[in-house]
Order: structure tokens, then sequence, then C-alpha cells
């Protein structure tokens, strides 16, 4: 069972209050990567913690669509304060600042490291190890946003070989002009041999911070924005080595989220269900407490797990070797401890699991915000599930048993009365796993930003984050749907 209004980094964060400002953008420099270790506090965990349809990976075809939903038939969709941009092409990576790093072109354009820039020590706050790298750095063009931003989440898809890592910061422009630092958005390999994976705290300029996953406008009612970013990839190997990470996708997500307490459901469009391997994160409670004191807590690599096995992504024996052979569902353990972030000490960091879905052959995985339901509509008609955060009381989810301050599910399906149909990990059992939740409940949850919890207290919601992961060649038709909310 979650742990019920557990505090979460996530709670303090500035939410939007006021409506987007313009404002010039001011230039954005980059600087040489430095050797440092990180900050010594580390983030509050995050909480908790029928039939199947017919719908298969990549094909799928709704059962009804109605006028109302003309999002999820391909039609035109209500707008919304979100701007998501990634660098996945080749010529976008050729657009970019190379410094020791080498586009390469075919089925999945990506950036390499080819001719080291330099070397750095690095210690790793988390073993006290420290060791030589070989570095290069690739950094983006600025990238204006279509809404200035209160907040900005940077997502990433790579392959890290034994030897190699990786860095992901942002650099953001105010809308009056100024430059943050260069802050850096996670430390990432897809294993843990070389280095322990790791957010950085304590980054802040006075005027804006880093949460975890999520820069931040520290007082968004002045009308401070972010107007603009740009990002830089440092990738490292161990000196002497050919060996080098590859990127197939860097991107961020920003957002003015309109500040709320409630939402008002949106008209249903859509009955359809796909069908999602079903795993609950219960019953994995007390193993491996080292990763964020066990299953109770693995709401998101459970719920990450699911939809990888959804797009055929599967472990080999060997590496579930390690996983105790009494434990049931070894593939949920594996998810928890290769999405965990020894710096926020849980595995609930959002481009964290996107990059483990993205470490599966031919997966991608982002991390975006959607405006409706109907979005989620649009993304279920192309056969795309989609995993959800929500905190909420045990009273405003009926059906659900349980409150949480942060929460992940796999959205799956809708019914016909355009209820959600979600596989909720925070189940007793992999079968009972298979929920429906109420349309209008289950979008204000999902959708607001500000909530009061258990106390009273007026705390912060997540203002429609999810978590998209699909095929790195999408068809047409998933192309279409992932277009329609943004991502492409």
């Amino acid at each position: 069972m979650s742990r019920a209004e557990q505090p979460s980094r996530r709670t303090v964060l500035a939410v939007a209050v006021a409506a987007a400002v313009t404002g010039g953008t001011g230039s954005a420099r980059a600087a040489e990567p430095a050797a440092s270790t990180e900050p010594g506090a580390s983030g509050a965990s995050g909480a908790s913690g029928g039939s199947a349809g017919s719908a298969v990976p990549g094909a799928a075809d709704a059962t009804a669509v109605t006028a109302a939903g003309a999002s999820a038939a391909g039609g035109p969709r209500a707008a919304h304060p979100v701007d998501y941009r990634s660098w996945t092409t080749y010529p976008e990576w050729r657009s970019g600042a190379a410094k020791g790093v080498r586009p390469v072109a075919g089925d999945r354009p990506g950036v390499v490291l080819a001719s080291p820039a330099g070397r750095t020590d690095y210690t790793d706050p988390h073993t006290g190890t420290t060791a030589t790298w070989e570095y290069a750095t690739w950094t983006g063009p600025v990238h204006r946003l279509a809404v200035p931003a209160t907040e900005v989440i940077a997502s990433w898809n790579a392959r890290t070989p034994d030897g190699t890592w990786l860095q992901v910061e942002v650099q953001g422009t105010y809308s009056d002009g100024a430059d943050t630092p260069w802050y850096v958005m996670g430390r990432w390999a897809s294993g843990d041999q070389d280095i322990r994976r790791t957010s950085v705290d304590g980054q802040s300029d006075g005027r804006s911070s880093v949460w975890t996953d999520t820069l931040a406008i520290d007082d968004a009612s002045t009308g401070l924005r972010l107007a603009a970013y740009r990002l830089r990839l440092t990738l490292y190997r161990r000196p002497g080595t050919k060996a080098t990470p590859t990127v197939w996708r860097l991107g961020a997500m920003g957002s003015d989220v309109p500040d709320r307490f409630t939402v008002p459901a949106s008209t249903p469009g859509l009955a359809q269900e796909l069908t999602v391997p079903r795993y609950s994160q219960e019953i994995h409670k007390g193993q491996y407490p080292q990763y964020d004191n066990g299953g109770e807590a693995w709401c998101s690599p459970t719920s990450s797990q699911m939809i990888v096995e959804y797009w055929g992504g599967r472990l080999t024996p060997a590496q579930l070797a390690w996983v105790d052979p009494s434990f049931a569902d070894p593939q949920v353990c594996h998810a928890a401890r290769y999405t965990y972030d020894h710096q926020y000490q849980g595995c609930g960091n959002w481009p964290f699991n996107a990059a483990y879905a993205a470490t599966f052959k031919d997966l991608q995985g982002v991390v975006t915000r959607l405006g409706s339901l109907t979005d989620l509509e649009t993304l279920i008609a192309a056969g795309i599930p989609a995993i959800t955060s929500q905190s909420f009381l045990k009273t405003e989810l009926t059906g659900a048993g349980y409150g949480t301050s942060g929460h992940l599910m796999t959205v799956i399906g809708f019914t016909a009365e355009g209820d959600v149909i979600a596989n909720d990990p925070a189940s007793p059992s992999d079968e009972a796993v298979r929920r429906v939740y109420r349309r209008a409940e289950f979008e204000t949850i999902w959708l607001r930003t500000k909530r009061h919890n258990a106390a009273g207290t007026v705390v912060s919601g997540s203002g429609g984050v999810c978590y998209l992961y699909f095929p790195a060649r999408p068809t047409p038709r998933q192309r279409k749907a992932l277009a329609a909310v943004g991502v492409r």
C-alpha cells in the first residue's frame, strides 16, 4: 500500500499563478563542464505509490468516437500552455555546438563521443569514489518557448555502455533578458557500475531553483517567466577507451499551467481499452529496501515496466539473475533498481523513468504535460498508453481506497461512459491492478496544480505530467497522435 500523504519534493515546487508574460530573449552562453561533487541534502520520496481489451500495439482502433472527441479522431485540439521541443534528427544534431562529439546518421540519428574535449575528475557523492573521465559536449541552439514557462523538465533517450555516462544541463533565459546558471538536470547511466545515477540538490540563483527533475521559477506571482532555454549534453567515458554513450533524443518541456484546484471534465469521445500487462507494486513490499524502501513506493517503475512490456520490451534471464528467484515479477525489481535516483532516494524521478524505457530496443520515452483526458483519448486511439502523475485524498478518487502525495498509474483506455480505465500499481495483486475511475475525479486530480492535503494545507499537484513511451519508428497514425499532443 502507498504511504499516504508523505511529503514529496514536488510539494515545494512553485506553481503558475498568473498569465504568461512576454519578454525579450537574452543570449545563452555555454560553459565547459567542471568536476564537482553533489550538495549534501537528499530529496524526500513521493508516496505510492476485469476484462482486457483486444487492441494490440501499433494497430489500435477506437471502438467508438463521437464528434465531441474530435481530437481522438485526429481533429482539432484545444491549446494548452505547454511547449515540448526535442532534438532527434541528423540536421538537428548538426545544429548544435559540438566540442568533441559527432552526429551520426542512420535509422536512429544521434550524437556520440568522437574526440574528447578534455578530462575531468568526478567524485561520486554516493560512493565517495573519484575517477578521471574523458568528456565531450553538445550544446543546443536557443529555443524560444512558445509559452513563457514557470517550469522546465528535460528528458533524454540514450545508450551508455559500461565505462560511460552522461550529464544533461539546461540554461534558461528569463523574460527580463537575464540568464540562469547552467543547471544540472541529471547525471545518468543505464547501469550502476560506473556512477550512481543522480539528481543534484541545492541549485538556485535566487530566482529559480531545481527540484530534483524540475527547473521552477521561485515566485511565479511576480510575473517572471523563462522565455527561452538551451540544453547541454556532456558525454563521459573512461580514458583510453573507444566506448561512447549514444544519445538519440534530447528535449525539454516548458509549461505555465494556470493555477487551479479543480478542472472541468472534458466530454467523453472514445470507448477503447488497450491490452497492457498488469503489475502490482504492493506484492514487492519489503523487497530491496535500498531502492526507496521496497515495492510500496515503486509506482513509477512498475508503471514503466507495464508499458515497456506492452511494446514488446523484455528482460533476459541474465539481466534478472541478480533478483531473488523467489520473488514474483522480477522485472519490476529490475525497473526499480535502474530508475533509482540516489540523491532523491526514490524511483520517481520522471526523466530517469523515460530514459529507462528507452534502453529497450526501438523504444522512445518523453516527459511532458497534457491538457485534458481528450489528449489521452487521442493517444489511446492510436494504441499509445500513458503514465500519469497525480496526488489525492482517499475521498477524492472513488474506488482507489487510498490517498497519496504522489502516485503514477497507467491509463490504458476509456469506458463507454468516458470513465478512465487504469492499471493502478497500488493494488494488492496483479489481478486487481485494472481499475475504472470516474472521469471528472481523475481529470481533476491529474490536471490541478493545487490541492489540500489531509492536514488542510495547500500543496501542489502535477498539473498534467505524463510519461509517453512509443516506438522509435512510429506508424503514421501514432506519429499524428503524438504530434496532436505536442510530441514529435
